[in-house]
């Protein structure tokens, strides 16, 4: 009885362990990126990343994908949520799925990050 007593507490205790290490959700968001070279620009890649990190807490990581026009984020769920980051990307000026950029955000890209008319 002692050893099952044991077993069940530590079964628990890992259980409860392995909830609490899983901190991060991913999530990937549609865009439409315009330019080739966003991933390396200073000015492109970095006003994503570094935008989306400093509007939204909780952010862990932000993969920017030109090939597929995605933004995969990796954030804190119990800090952000995925409307708050699709939020924090059209302020950056892309569209987040069915969020549209900001007037504001869009206005400060580069030129090679906006739609050709």
């Amino acid at each position: 009885m002692k050893h099952l007593l044991t077993a069940i507490i530590l079964t628990l205790a890992f259980g409860f362990a392995m909830a609490q290490g899983n901190k991060t959700q991913t999530i990937t968001i549609k865009t439409k990126i315009y330019c080739d070279h966003c991933v390396r620009c200073q000015t492109c890649g970095a006003n994503i990343n570094e935008t989306v990190r400093g509007i939204e807490k909780g952010i862990k990581n932000v993969k920017i994908n030109p090939t597929d026009n995605t933004i995969t984020v990796m954030y804190n769920p119990a800090k952000s949520t995925p409307d708050k980051i699709r939020a924090a990307i059209a302020a950056c000026g892309y569209d987040a799925d069915n969020i549209k950029a900001t007037t504001e955000g869009y206005a400060k890209l580069d030129g090679c990050c906006k739609a050709s008319k």
